[in-house]
């Protein structure tokens, strides 16, 4: 039975790696067929709940499943030895993990909506607008530096032991653990991920940008040192977008009315 399991476990490692390659593709490319054109900078509008939670959801699978691999395929190998259907535990796992940024979405959409409402006209982008938005991803940069940015990084970095020690069985479990390592993974980039909301959630060149940058911090053999890095760099850009937005290279300038105007 272990042999045999251990088969199914080199058997599916490939599959589930192409599996990743493939809903990342056609993720990014379905972003580029729905969000060609829509980028209005900061404040851009995340139009209705449903609209928001499909772009949400593939931009998240576009952006994050290619640093989250590692963990997947780790849960995949020891699934395989330990579960009866390892597959469908995989699946489990992956929707789990894609709930957490979800829950992070919803969060997201609550703010900006409660905001919208208040409609202050201090954002508008021809009055305070700017210092907001580069305040917001100068804090991103200082939060690259906290213990807790730390921790989540640490927990991302390191598949084997969060698998091997944090383990539940059957798809309950799968689900579970998915969403704790999602919790994790939110808690090291949702200051990332603010970034892109400032700059212009819709905004395909900053979508790869942080997903490049995610990337580097949890997959690279350095990339524990890279986010000290970033850090610096983040707080740079939002002095730069406070100081001087229009000389900032792909940050979409709103209209001069307010920050928080719809996109139609």
């Amino acid at each position: 039975m272990e042999v045999e399991a251990r088969s199914t476990g080199r058997s599916l490692r490939p599959e589930v790696t192409a599996a990743l390659v493939f809903s990342t593709l056609v993720a990014w490319v379905v972003l580029l067929e729905r969000m060609r054109g829509m980028d209005t900078g900061p404040g851009t509008d995340l139009g209705t709940l449903g609209w928001f939670v499909g772009v949400w959801v593939t931009m998240t699978a576009a952006m994050m499943l290619p640093s989250a691999a590692p963990m997947v395929l780790v849960y995949t190998k020891v699934a395989a030895g330990s579960s009866r259907r390892p597959r469908a535990s995989t699946a489990a796992f992956l929707t789990g993990y894609l709930l957490a940024w979800v829950g992070y979405g919803l969060v997201a959409y609550g703010l900006f909506r409660l905001i919208r409402s208040l409609d202050p006209a201090f954002l508008g982008w021809n009055r305070q607008g700017p210092l907001v938005a580069g305040a917001a991803i100068a804090i991103a940069g200082v939060y690259q530096l906290t213990p807790l940015k730390r921790i989540c990084l640490r927990h991302c970095r390191s598949p084997f032991h969060y698998v091997l020690h944090r383990w539940h069985a059957g798809l309950l479990g799968a689900v579970r653990m998915g969403l704790e390592h999602g919790a994790y993974c939110v808690g090291c980039c949702w200051g990332l991920m603010l970034v892109l909301f400032a700059v212009g959630v819709m905004s395909l060149v900053w979508m790869a940008v942080v997903a490049a940058i995610i990337f580097a911090e949890k997959v690279l053999p350095f990339g524990e040192r890279l986010s000290k890095v970033f850090a610096l760099a983040l707080i740079v850009l939002g002095v730069w977008v406070a100081a001087a937005p229009a000389r900032v290279p792909g940050l979409h300038q709103p209209g001069m009315h307010t920050m928080m105007s719809a996109a139609q």
